[in-house]
């Protein structure tokens, strides 16, 4: 057999999948698959088969109907701002400025719709917002070569600092007044779409709406059906458009994009701009489901931007992979939260808080693989500019 032959034939072709299976990292990957799936089919068989007791509670609280509710909401201004990190990076520039542009949408949002009395104003005020602060870190960044992550935190920082000062100066407080609400989809009362949703499915007594569990996807606010949808267009502008081709060559050889003839620095402007208004969004939908801006300490965004980042780099630049990430944390805050209500578990209430933290720690650890982009964070001068 020839060497070319012994290197690509079945045997070597065993081999090398046997070497990646029982691999340091591959095994200890595998194993703690293999535990997870097992406590979990534990968890769910204890639980069903004594429903009276705290793993019965437990599941319960994993498959209620409020539970997928609350990930959906809690999902949608994580997962949108990582979209927008997506882009931001793809093309070069790090955006860890993202907790700001959720910051300063969400206080937006509240006062626009408060000025306004319309919830759709409310947005687009929260959207321009973001998108001006976006606009303005990438002109720091881009044209005046600043450090991306030095940067970043000033974002944070400045809207950190501006929404609970032009809070306390609008409304007296750091909290806002209240405004009215995002409604769901079918409290909206949208022709011929709420009446399918509520309407009694033959055989069942029960909507689709009404149904265990996956009930909340049919009763879900607006925002939550724009998440999934700008998941779905964002994977195919990335894969399978000029402009997404244009943006990994951005962040990954930007010289050969320039040599093509394409401005690096106006595909850079695009997309930090593009996570500015997918943040804009994601902070409206995160202050108009509460209806108020809260600004003390943290803000009501509470970390949510440097989860988003988190969400990106643990589903490897993927949209997709993002929204998988935003949605194991979102659930899994979803269930402290219901936790410490119900106080099941004997457990202070501090410790319950940091169950999603810990749990994504542990994931990132031993499934994290991220390739970063080569020339992400690498500032470039175009063919126009030198």
């Amino acid at each position: 057999m020839s060497e070319s032959g012994s290197s690509t034939g079945p045997v070597a072709t065993t081999l090398r999948r046997a070497a990646g299976w029982f691999g340091e990292r591959g095994l200890v990957q595998r194993l703690s698959i293999s535990v997870v799936t097992l406590a979990l089919v534990a968890l769910v068989v204890a639980g069903v088969a004594f429903p009276g007791s705290k793993a019965g509670a437990l599941v319960g609280v994993l498959l209620s109907e409020s539970t997928l509710g609350a990930t959906l909401r809690l999902s949608v201004p994580i997962a949108l701002a990582a979209v927008g990190g997506i882009f931001s990076e793809k093309a070069g520039v790090i955006n860890i400025g993202l907790e700001g542009l959720l910051i300063i949408s969400a206080f937006s949002a509240i006062w626009m719709t408060d000025v306004t009395g319309s919830l759709a104003l409310g947005v687009l005020g929260g959207v321009v917002a973001s998108t001006l602060l976006a606009a303005l870190f990438a002109v720091v960044c881009i044209k005046y070569r600043a450090d991306q992550i030095i940067a970043g935190l000033a974002v944070w920082l400045i809207a950190l600092g501006l929404a609970p000062f032009a809070s306390s100066v609008i409304y007296g407080s750091t909290n806002t007044d209240s405004v009215q609400t995002v409604q769901t989809v079918t409290q909206m009362g949208i022709p011929v779409l709420s009446d399918v949703l509520t309407a009694t499915i033959p055989g069942t007594g029960t909507s689709l709406a009404g149904l265990p569990f996956v009930g909340a996807l049919f009763d879900a606010t607006p925002f939550v059906y724009l998440m999934f949808l700008v998941v779905a267009l964002s994977w195919y502008v990335l894969n399978r458009t000029t402009f997404g081709r244009w943006v990994r060559a951005s962040g990954e050889n930007p010289k050969a994009l320039d040599t093509a003839g394409v401005n690096v620095h106006r595909v850079r402007y695009a997309a930090v701009v593009l996570s500015g208004v997918l943040a804009g969004i994601g902070g409206a939908a995160l202050s108009l489901s509460i209806g108020q801006f809260t600004g003390s300490g943290p803000t009501m965004v509470n970390g949510k931007g440097f989860i988003a980042i988190v969400a990106f780099l643990f589903g490897n630049y993927n949209p997709i992979g993002a929204l998988l990430s935003t949605m194991l944390f979102a659930g899994l805050d979803a269930v402290q939260l219901t936790l410490q209500a119900l106080d099941v578990f004997d457990v202070p209430r501090p410790l319950v808080r940091t169950i999603p933290y810990v749990t994504v720690i542990i994931v990132l650890a031993l499934f994290g693989r991220t390739r970063v982009p080569e020339a992400s964070g690498e500032h470039y001068d175009t063919g126009e500019d030198r």
